[in-house]
């Protein structure tokens, strides 16, 4: 059996749209020992195809991470299945706040060295030594303590459209380049209730264990991170201490959790939260652009941009040609740019 998707993104796209049948976004990941990756791998992308579930997992001998679409009609086989797996019996599945139901359009399920990239190699660092978990009360609870330090454990571009009040941002690139750096930033704080969070717990939950590694006391983490506080504060009428839009990393790219809007349009600097990709397939710069910016660059993050996309096809596929653009993010380089077109 061929155990990938042989199907065309365009097709795979159509069928989504076309479907009759309503789907519901969730999210886990799990932190146990996996012998054989690619085992485990195969039979759960087989398993999850004949459920006809969509979504990004990533399998490593430390455990499991996934993000997925799964049909609702399916959902008792769905946790069934995932019941039948021990380590899985009781994991925690975030259903996503703001919800169509058209996040994924295909399955893929990769075997990787770690399921959070982390550039640890000391054998001595234990993932069983972690912070205390926080659900959303506790969490309440504790940053009423003006001492409490919390720290946003997530990128600058997710910080930037919301974060949990008075949250500190560790300002990097990845996930490797944060952790030593958040540890560096708390000094000698080792003494003082530590809170970490990120979108579902992954990196929070990883980064916990990273700071008891390096001597601090106190270390707590959000359980199912921000996704799962919003769904719980919502549930329970709490208070809610997150101000702004969560960062998702599917086709929605964002879900509203507070009414603020704390962010701005790239472009023009009016109040945005509104990420997009760069109309430009050779550039697909991911950015906060407005309505009025995407329709005066048509989508585009620069005029050179908007001027390759109105050149034919196959010059813009030349020009495509050989490039790896992986995810590129606005950042200061980008920042000058668009100062620029403010400028003319």
């Amino acid at each position: 059996m061929w155990l990938q998707n042989r199907v065309s993104q365009k097709e795979l796209k159509k069928k989504l749209m076309e479907e009759n049948f309503k789907r519901t976004t969730i999210s886990f990941y799990k932190y146990f020992p996996i012998e054989d990756a690619q085992a485990f791998r195969d039979e759960f992308y087989q398993r999850l195809n004949e459920l006809k579930v969509f979504g990004r997992i990533y399998v490593a001998a430390e455990g499991i991470n996934a993000q997925l679409s799964v049909p609702e009609f399916e959902m008792g086989k769905f946790k069934s299945y995932l019941e039948s797996i021990p380590e899985l019996k009781d994991v925690l599945l975030d259903i996503a706040v703001d919800d169509d139901g058209k996040s994924f359009w295909v399955l893929k399920v990769k075997v990787r060295k770690k399921i959070v990239a982390d550039g640890i190699e000391d054998p001595a660092f234990d993932m069983r030594n972690k912070g205390k978990y926080l659900n959303a009360e506790q969490f309440n609870q504790l940053t009423n303590d003006p001492e409490t330090i919390v720290v946003d454990m997530r990128n600058h571009y997710e910080y930037e459209v919301g974060h949990f009040q008075n949250a500190i941002e560790v300002p990097s690139e990845t996930f490797r380049e944060q952790l030593p750096m958040a540890a560096d930033m708390l000094g000698d704080e080792k003494e003082k209730n530590i809170i970490m969070y990120c979108t579902g717990g992954i990196r929070c939950e990883k980064a916990s264990a990273y700071l008891k590694y390096r001597g601090f006391q106190h270390v707590y983490h959000l359980r199912g991170g921000i996704i799962n506080y919003a769904n719980t504060i919502k549930k329970l009428e709490l208070p809610n201490k997150f101000i702004g839009k969560n960062f998702v990393f599917d086709k929605r790219l964002g879900e509203k959790i507070g009414d603020e809007v704390i962010s701005h349009c790239h472009q023009c600097g009016k109040p945005c939260d509104k990420h997009v990709n760069c109309a430009n397939e050779a550039c697909h710069l991911l950015f906060i652009q407005c309505d009025e910016c995407a329709e005066k660059y048509e989508g585009c993050c620069s005029l050179d941009c908007q001027e390759t996309i109105h050149l034919p096809i196959e010059k813009q596929r030349e020009q495509r040609k050989g490039l790896k653009n992986g995810r590129k993010i606005f950042n200061n380089k980008s920042r000058a740019r668009m100062d620029a077109l403010r400028v003319s």
